[in-house]
């Protein structure tokens, strides 16, 4: 049931995205423009967003525990520190260049844009490339 479920919240995202314009990398960029032709297009995206999930964390909260898990699971990092920050900017960087975040350039994948291709697999590699990036033993390390 996992599965299915997965499936059908990443089929809603990706329609929601497609729908939303954020498929289309000359509205991103267009909202990333703040200085030149701004389109605040992506801004009631945004909030749109946020609104569904104030509503739904509240809604989610009031179980005693998921649906399909025992138990609820929460991040137990609470501190910025340097990985964060510079992941952070990374991944703006990267929107900003190519108009696409993560979520986007899966559900354009499609599309048959070639550079689509090119950009996930240049994300996949970072991935992979952060996840053996040697993490220091000293919790208060800034990287």
């Amino acid at each position: 049931m996992k599965p299915l479920m997965a499936l059908l919240a990443g089929l809603l995202f990706g329609v929601g995205l497609g729908i939303a314009g954020m498929t289309q990398p000359a509205i991103v960029l267009g909202f990333l423009d703040v200085a030149g032709a701004w389109n605040p297009r992506l801004l009631f995206v945004m909030a749109g967003a946020v609104l569904t999930t104030a509503i739904g964390y509240r809604l989610v909260w009031r179980a005693r525990k998921p649906r399909l898990e025992a138990s609820f699971e929460m991040p137990s990092a609470r501190r910025v520190n340097g990985r964060l920050l510079v992941g952070s900017a990374l991944f703006g960087i990267g929107w900003g260049i190519a108009g696409y975040c993560p979520g986007p350039a899966l559900a354009s994948l499609g599309s048959g844009i070639g550079s689509v291709w090119l950009l996930v697999a240049s994300m996949m590699l970072g991935w992979w490339l952060a996840s053996r990036w040697p993490l220091r033993s000293n919790p208060h390390s800034s990287i």
